[in-house]
This record gives C-alpha cells, structure tokens and sequence, in this order.
C-alpha cells in the first residue's frame, strides 16, 4: 500500500491503546507486529507512536481510568470536529471528552454512541492518521458489536453518513458500513452466544502474514487468543487479548 496522506471525512483513520503497563503493551506489540515504539514529548503524557516502516500505525499510552477494562479506540476522520461532536448529541451520543487540540497533530473528541459504545474523532492537522493500512503489521478494519442494529444505524448514519448493507459473514448477522461505493467498517449483531455482560464496542483488527503464526505468538509472547484461526470468506481470522487483557483481531487477508 502506498504512504497514506489523507482520509475522506467519515473514514476510520487511527487506533489507540491505553494500557495498564504501557511499557508491557509496548514490547507485546513491537514483538508481535514488528511495531518500533517511540515515546512523545513530555507534553504527550506517555503516548507513544507505534511505526512500521518509519510511517505511523497506531497511538499506544497508559490507562486513563484504571477502573475501566482496557481496549483499542477507533477513530474517525471527520472535517471539522465541532460540527460533528453537535451531530452526536443531535443523534443521541455522549461526550465523554470534548473536542481539544492535541498539539500541532489535530483536533480530537471522545463518544458514547446511542447504544454506549465508545467512539473517537480525529480532525487531521499535521497528522492526517495511519500512515500505512492493509498490509502485514497495520490496521485494516474495525468493527461495531452492538445488540440493537438500528439504533447503532440510526446513529452513523446521522453523524457520519454512513448506509448498511448486509453481507454474508459466518452464521451471525453481520452487515457492512459504506460511505457511497465505499466499505468503511463492519456491523456485527450480537447473538445467543455472545455473553450477557459484553457491552457494545468497536474492535480493530490488523493484518499479518501468517494468521496461525501470530496467534501462536501472541500466546508466546503472554496474551492469550480467544477465538483460534477460523477461514472467514475474506481470509483467516483470529481473535486475541493482550498482556492487558485488551482485544484485537488478526487476519491474513485473502487476495
């Protein structure tokens, strides 16, 4: 894939951690995925930059609340972060942290959607997001869990313009998010089987090489793989936790 410098408004474009043990998390990944882990500034808090290639991948810091479980945050690229944060009030969200400058990088917001499921904006200023998507070691997708399909619709389709669309994917429902001809992110239904206390969340899920080599990885390296590697119709797909206990996906993409 080539150096990404921009996403359209309404496209997934980062990902972050906040971790318990950031210092863990981060020899977890950098092993996992190749990731060279840098630390910011003093001003940045501890956040660090997780590059593959030199370009940026994905964000990684301690845990804001301690008291809260640990997990990857997505984010969408939006234009102006201010209209949109007024969008998600409009369609039933809630501000968890209101649109602030993050340095010279861009303007971000933190969500509850209508159904309670966590969700960040990202208005690009120096840093337009992930510098490389799609390929061994990078993001390539995200996903919403949700219990009540046609609020979490309602909701998207409001803030961010998305329409869903179904799209076979193993026995539960599972429907796709597209910005006109263009798949953003995925819709997953939780069915009987999901547990009764998993609230509604987004997941992220990064390419590998070699699916049943990274699972057996993550193991080694003391994260632990919840779902083992399962042919799906767009490749192998598995499902960890990390040293922290947070959840990711890995596939080798088919083709």
């Amino acid at each position: 894939m080539p150096v990404m410098t921009s996403y359209p408004a309404g496209t997934p474009s980062w990902v972050d951690l906040g971790a318990p043990d950031a210092e863990a998390a981060a020899a977890f990944y950098g092993q996992l995925f190749g990731w060279d882990i840098q630390e910011g500034p003093p001003e940045a808090g501890g956040y660090r930059m997780c590059l593959l290639k030199g370009q940026p991948v994905a964000g990684l810091g301690p845990q804001m609340d301690p008291d809260k479980p640990t997990f990857w945050s997505t984010y969408i690229s939006v234009d102006d972060a201010d209209k949109t944060a007024a969008l998600v009030a409009e369609a039933g969200g809630q501000a968890l942290v209101a649109p602030m400058d993050v340095m010279n990088f861009g303007r971000m917001a933190v969500f509850l959607d209508a159904e309670g499921a966590p969700i960040s904006i990202w208005q690009p200023l120096d840093m337009v997001g992930a510098g490389l998507v799609n390929e061994p070691g990078a993001l390539c997708w995200n996903e919403l869990g949700t219990r009540d399909p046609a609020t979490a619709k309602a909701f998207y389709e409001k803030v961010f313009g998305w329409k869903a669309e179904p799209e076979p994917m193993g026995a539960s429902p599972y429907e796709l998010f597209q910005m006109g001809d263009r798949r953003v992110a995925g819709l997953l239904v939780f069915d009987e089987h999901t547990p009764a206390d998993l609230r509604p969340h987004w997941s992220v899920v990064f390419a590998v090489e070699d699916c049943d080599a990274s699972a057996a990885k993550v193991s080694e390296l003391g994260g632990a793989v919840v779902v083992t590697p399962t042919d799906i119709p767009v490749g192998r797909f598995a499902v960890a936790t990390d040293v922290g206990g947070a959840s990711f996906g890995i596939i080798k993409l088919a083709g």
